[in-house]
């Protein structure tokens, strides 16, 4: 049985080098051949479209004004559920003392709705960058794809294996620690391969949002607001610190006050008693 079971193991590292040569295969067409006849063959072969994964980005800077911002934020959100439209995750922040207004979104579109929400995205404000990146995984997709199927394979085989009713106990032990690493494996490739199903079926899009800053003296008003603002903000802060002080200090007063009074007072007697006693030393 052991045997057997080191026969399927090398019978499964074929199955993946021979998964491994019809990517290479895939990928790299062959001039010539048996059955390609020269040129012939191998134009032939360049005539077959050849199936590539792209993964698609796109990322989008728009410019709204402040009052507009929360609309076109939830626009984006409602406009994506009318279409082949996942949102992934999305923010909008309010102006406060120490930021101004912004928002984000981001979503995974699929293809043939791509264009009506590019349509949506130019009807929200002004453009200001609009960034695209594509990334090629037709390699990791086929290689993740040949895993699959012969960790499948692989698997379905030890089942067998263990249903056969001439496995020995240490057998048995052996076919199942094995068919738990292979199991485990096959939920590894499997999950890499929703993940890569996810980037290369949809188009990843981000958009953030940023508020048009005022000009002249709108802007010149705003900020001379902002430093009025700021300062009564820090004068009520000191305030607030000097009113601590007091409170903490006052306790003490009644302690030190009191003692200096005695010091002092020690002091001058001290001090009379000294000046009376010199003339008589004097005369004696």
């Amino acid at each position: 049985m052991t045997r057997e079971l080191l026969a399927l193991v090398l019978g499964v590292l074929l199955l993946t080098a021979t998964g491994c040569e019809k990517r290479a295969a895939v990928l790299s067409p062959k001039v010539g051949g048996a059955g390609g006849g020269g040129l012939m063959g191998f134009m032939n072969v360049q005539s077959a479209p050849l199936e590539r994964y792209i993964a698609e980005r796109h990322e989008f800077e728009i410019i709204t004004p402040e009052s507009e911002l929360q609309k076109s934020w939830e626009s984006v959100v409602t406009f994506c559920a009318t279409i082949q439209c996942e949102i992934i995750s999305s923010s909008v922040t309010a102006r406060t003392v120490d930021s101004i207004p912004s928002g984000r979104v981001s979503l995974r579109v699929a293809p043939q709705d791509l264009t009506k929400l590019f349509t949506h995205i130019q009807k929200l404000g002004k453009i200001a960058t609009h960034t695209t990146e594509r990334e090629d995984k037709t390699t990791a997709v086929v290689d993740t794809d040949a895993k699959v199927k012969n960790l499948t394979a692989f698997r379905d085989n030890l089942r067998a294996m263990l249903a056969k009713p001439s496995a020995t106990v240490k057998d048995l032990i052996e076919i199942q620690q094995q068919l738990t690493e292979t199991q485990s494996q096959l939920d590894s490739e499997t999950a890499s391969r929703k993940i890569l199903a996810n980037e290369t079926e949809k188009i990843a899009v981000k958009l953030s949002f940023r508020v048009k800053e005022p000009r002249g003296t709108a802007r010149g008003v705003a900020l001379i607001w902002d430093a009025l603002r700021e300062s009564g903000s820090d004068l009520a802060e000191s305030t607030a610190s000097l009113i601590t002080v007091i409170v903490t200090v006052i306790p003490w007063l009644f302690v030190i006050v009191p003692t200096l009074w005695l010091l002092v007072r020690t002091w001058r007697k001290r001090r009379r008693n000294r000046t009376l006693s010199a003339p008589t030393a004097r005369v004696g």
